[in-house]
């Protein structure tokens, strides 16, 4: 259990109550507190701008999901609160339906346990780097990236890199040290409505230590695990 997640509350609405129940359990084992709703119309009873994170079922009896989350974000006091929709239905218009509303994250049931409890951490670890005041440039010794600019510069070369390359590096930089796994990297990197695999990444990997030169061997495999920055 991470000491770090026991100050994030979590909303959980949903008219399964076993449902409730089990995500409750699951969520609270992680360190975080968990209330549950079983309606759109008992979670508005509650204090939802005291929670950092709403789990949000979209079929709800009375109130939708999506009925609650507009609500919600037209309401200055919780407009800011991360929402992840949890549902049955899986169509395109309704995913299309939920990003609009502004939701960060879309699960279709069933799903597993595991699923939610790496989508939800990914979630808060998205908000609190959005909350984090951040530099405006990263360095390693001669190893420089320009936040603002977009431009790398490898001992005082410029490098060109794309989109997906800039931000691996950012984030892998950003956070020396850190072991990040593969399912990590796709959710907070790559778009959310577009399905990558994790080769994807292991190819984007690959092009980032060619064009980052004797800086390479910083960007390190551990087997099982992930990729890290290794200063």
């Amino acid at each position: 259990m991470s000491a770090e997640n026991k100050k994030y509350g979590i909303l959980v609405v949903d008219d399964e109550m076993d449902l409730c129940e089990i995500l409750k359990f699951n969520l609270e084992t992680e360190g975080y507190r968990v209330e549950t709703a079983n309606s759109a119309e008992e979670a508005l009873t509650l204090d939802i701008p005291s929670f950092d994170l709403l789990l949000l079922d979209v079929m709800m009896e009375g109130m939708s999901g999506f009925s609650l989350a507009k609500r919600l974000k037209a309401d200055p006091k919780t407009a800011d609160i991360p929402i992840i929709f949890l549902t049955a239905r899986d169509t395109e218009n309704d995913t299309i339906t939920g990003f609009n509303l502004g939701a960060d994250d879309y699960i279709s049931k069933p799903f597993s346990i595991r699923e939610v409890l790496v989508r939800v951490r990914a979630v808060i670890r998205r908000t609190d780097e959005r909350d984090r005041p951040q530099p405006t440039v990263l360095r390693y010794q001669g190893l420089e990236m320009n936040l603002d600019k977009k431009t790398v510069t490898v001992d005082g070369e410029p490098v060109a890199f794309t989109k997906t390359e800039f931000e691996l590096l950012r984030f892998l930089l950003n956070e020396k040290g850190r072991v990040f796994s593969r399912q990590e990297l796709i959710d907070r990197i790559w778009p959310k409505d577009v399905l990558v695999l994790d080769r994807t990444v292991d190819v984007n990997i690959t092009r980032l230590r060619k064009k980052i030169g004797r800086f390479s061997k910083c960007i390190v495999t551990r087997l099982g695990f992930g990729y890290y920055f290794d200063a």
